[in-house]
């Protein structure tokens, strides 16, 4: 049962001791099983330290779904004790607006500076040098999962890139397996980003993400990009797609759909279904084409609490902020979330594969992201453009790249 602040500000005498226990109320967007068991990891750890008590509020529908009700509810003065939400520009204006703690004093006690592995990722934390969230993890969009059932089906065996799996479609169709399996709604967003950093290359994701630059839409690197998607967009079939990303997971394992782009989240599902890296799938990081991973991940939020709020509650922010960044629980955390950790001072051995590819990948740095150099406005008409290049075939690659290079020309 999901409460609100307000109800949550009475505090509660502990059983068997002489303190009294109160609850927080945490807002997130992570609802399949593998995210579900991930966060729990957070929860039982608050609850363990400091005896108080994580109301669970989750929310569905992602980021697209999840944010605007966060946002409103902080904005209409009944915030949660803390919330989830993308590491980027989201919440921007509500730091302006003055509706976030401030976290740097707790930032400098815990000394954050010495061990996050890329400082990038305080970058959208950061507003008139202070800290005001902490990135709890790096997430990368950057993977091919491949069905090592659906590859014996036909006798060939897993590519081992991007272009290798895109010549095997001929084959995978012949025998009725769903060449790119796919979920409906938000999981096609990010498809496009991946291509653009693995088809196109490093030097084209920095052209647009830093440099915004019209002329290299205009290149060889985005053109070769645009045929990637378009190649896709050729055994995107609507009437094949499941309802959650989830539901892709358990496609793979059976043999059912030979792949998917999708982040190293739908990790924690596969693990959840028990499937095993090299045995029931493969997972390519940078679409086994690039050497670096684009990363951006998520962060906690803790917004200000409304005047009179109990001064336990606030403590209880206090504590839960060091936790989500301590050692204990990003360990517990990030193995079943499937993403990497934002610490480098933790034993991670027992990383499965997948993990340790991407932390091999993670010394040659991160590639920019639409989250951290674009506004959220030109990020919108970008990813629409694209969506709408992938439903429409009767849209050319030459429309798209005008189109883009518009946007971009534009972008804030």
């Amino acid at each position: 049962m999901k409460k609100t602040l307000v109800a949550a500000l009475a505090a509660t005498l502990m059983s068997g001791t002489a303190s009294y226990a109160v609850d927080l109320e945490v807002t997130h967007w992570w609802v399949s099983a593998g995210e579900s068991a991930s966060i729990a990891e957070f929860a039982r750890i608050f609850e363990e330290k400091t005896g108080n008590n994580w109301v669970d509020s989750a929310l569905s529908g992602s980021g697209t779904g999840a944010n605007p009700v966060i946002i409103s509810r902080i904005i209409g003065g009944n915030p949660p004790g803390a919330t989830q939400m993308n590491t980027g520009r989201d919440a921007e204006e509500l730091i302006q607006a003055g509706l976030m703690r401030d976290l740097t004093p707790i930032a400098e006690e815990l000394g954050i500076w010495d061990f996050y592995a890329d400082k990038s990722l305080l970058d959208p934390c950061t507003y008139d040098g202070k800290i005001y969230c902490f990135p709890i993890n790096i997430h990368s969009w950057d993977w091919l999962w491949l069905s090592t059932a659906a590859y014996e089906k036909i006798g060939e065996p897993v590519p081992t890139n991007w272009n290798e799996y895109v010549a095997s479609f001929p084959k995978l169709a012949e025998a009725g397996i769903i060449e790119f399996g796919l979920a409906s709604g938000w999981p096609i967003a990010g498809v496009p980003g991946v291509l653009q950093a693995h088809v196109g290359g490093a030097d084209l994701v920095n052209a647009i993400m830093r440099e915004k630059s019209v002329d290299a839409v205009r290149g060889e690197d985005f053109r070769r990009f645009a045929q990637a998607l378009d190649d896709l967009r050729s055994v995107i079939n609507p009437d094949e797609m499941v309802p959650q990303f989830a539901d892709v997971g358990v496609q793979l394992v059976k043999g059912e759909a030979a792949g998917n782009i999708h982040g190293d989240w739908l990790q924690g599902d596969l693990q959840v279904l028990g499937g095993v890296p090299g045995e029931n799938y493969e997972c390519l990081p940078a679409l086994g084409l690039g050497t670096q991973l684009s990363g951006g991940g998520d962060s906690f939020f803790f917004p200000k609490l409304p005047e009179g709020t109990d001064q336990a509650v606030i403590d209880a922010q206090t504590e839960l902020a060091k936790i989500v960044i301590s050692p204990e629980a990003q360990l517990a955390f990030n193995l079943k979330k499937g993403s990497m950790p934002i610490r480098t001072d933790i034993d991670l051995s027992k990383a499965n594969p997948c993990m340790q590819k991407a932390l091999a990948l993670l010394d040659n740095g991160l590639l920019p992201t639409g989250d951290l150099n674009l506004s959220s406005d030109t990020q919108a008409q970008m990813q629409d453009l694209s969506i709408e290049f992938i439903n429409d075939k009767s849209i050319t690659m030459d429309d798209y790249i005008n189109r883009y290079a518009d946007i971009l020309a534009s972008a804030e």
